[in-house]
């Protein structure tokens, strides 16, 4: 029995040697009815074989690159699509830091390649919960996960809280490490993270400390690595939040330098341990005291930039209501439309690549 892929690449390779449009047009037509009454599941079309792995080809992918073919003007035009779909169902050319396969981009409908972010309702699978307070939405390490690590990579998340970084880490093949300061949200943390089903045995352990200063070098060693390939920073928004009494967490901090200088510390321990080129993430918003909007997310980018950073992307991400507000938005309205100010329905997201210091690389060079 011929491959799926064997036998559309067939089909494909004879059409393309036709000098006619419209027969062309009439095999594709063919081909594309074939895949509409193939049975299929939720994960696309199997059995197409690539370097010896078998794998699975999405659907509505396939049936649109047939219908760009067969919408082609010239037949030039046809013969460059199909040559183009017969490299897609062969060959894998995957992202240098992830595992996209670049030769089926189109497949990738739900990555978000957008700088605005519009999140309806939060993910509730898994062993995802809404009940920590301050915690993001899964989508957010989800679509960073997707983007900037592949399989088995490590990944750091310096502010834990709830397990939800290391929950998608689970569920994507990463291996997570997480730092929380509170045992008490550190243990119910490493409880959702080891209910949460894997295809593949993955290491996401949470660790107990303060990530200005934990040893982060001498606890990954631990767990069998001496690097991370990608660091996610969700830190308090300052005071609006208080998190426990420790005079450690960031949101006891008594004054916005204060939290900044800690925050840079949390961002210095973590580079230690982040491997050249990767990137940082920041998810952060701002804040409003005393009739002022206080732009804590430009300021903490400021201080990522600080370090040997660049700035690769400033991601806006919608909020409907939090729960401070949650009822009260008829209140919320009144207070702006009093203290002439906006209520707030973003936050940020702050992506960063860790670049080779200046001086370092022309160290290298004398060498």
């Amino acid at each position: 029995m011929k491959h799926k892929s064997s036998s559309y690449t067939e089909e494909l390779k004879r059409l393309s040697a036709l000098r006619n449009l419209d027969k062309i047009r009439t095999g594709v037509n063919s081909l594309y009815y074939r895949v509409v009454k193939t049975h299929t599941d939720r994960d696309g079309l199997g059995n197409f074989p690539v370097n010896g792995q078998s794998f699975r080809i999405n659907k509505e992918y396939l049936l649109s690159e047939f219908s760009q073919i067969q919408e082609a003007h010239s037949i030039e035009r046809a013969k460059y699509y199909i040559k183009r779909l017969i490299k897609s169902l062969n060959e894998i050319r995957l992202g240098k830091l992830n595992d996209i396969n670049l030769n089926r981009w189109k497949e990738y409908n739900d990555i978000v390649t957008d700088s605005l972010w519009e999140i309806d309702k939060r993910d509730r699978s898994g062993t995802h919960t809404a009940g920590y307070w301050g915690n993001f939405v899964p989508q957010i390490p989800n679509q960073l996960l997707r983007r900037y690590t592949k399989k088995n990579d490590w990944v750091l998340d310096a502010f834990l809280g709830s397990g939800t970084t290391l929950i998608e880490c689970k569920k994507l093949g990463r291996n997570g490490i997480g730092v929380e300061l509170q045992p008490s949200i550190a243990r119910k943390a490493q409880q959702a993270i080891d209910k949460e089903n894997s295809e593949i045995p993955m290491r996401c352990p949470v660790i107990v400390g303060d990530s200005k200063q934990l040893n982060l070098s001498q606890e990954i060693k631990k767990y069998g690595t001496s690097s991370v390939q990608f660091v996610l920073l969700h830190p308090p928004y300052w005071d609006i939040i208080k998190f426990s009494n420790n005079d450690s967490d960031l949101s006891n901090s008594k004054t916005i330098n204060d939290f900044l200088s800690d925050f840079g510390k949390v961002v210095d321990n973590c580079s230690k341990i982040l491997d050249q080129g990767r990137y940082l993430a920041v998810v952060i918003g701002d804040k409003y005291s005393d009739g002022n909007w206080i732009p804590l997310g430009f300021y903490t980018m400021q201080e990522v930039l600080n370090r040997n950073y660049s700035l690769k992307s400033i991601i806006v991400k919608n909020f409907k209501q939090t729960k401070a507000k949650r009822g009260q938005e008829r209140l919320w309205r009144y207070r702006a439309l009093v203290g002439g100010f906006y209520v707030f329905k973003h936050e940020y997201i702050f992506l960063f690549k860790k670049i080779v210091p200046i001086n370092s690389l022309s160290s290298k060079l004398q060498k």
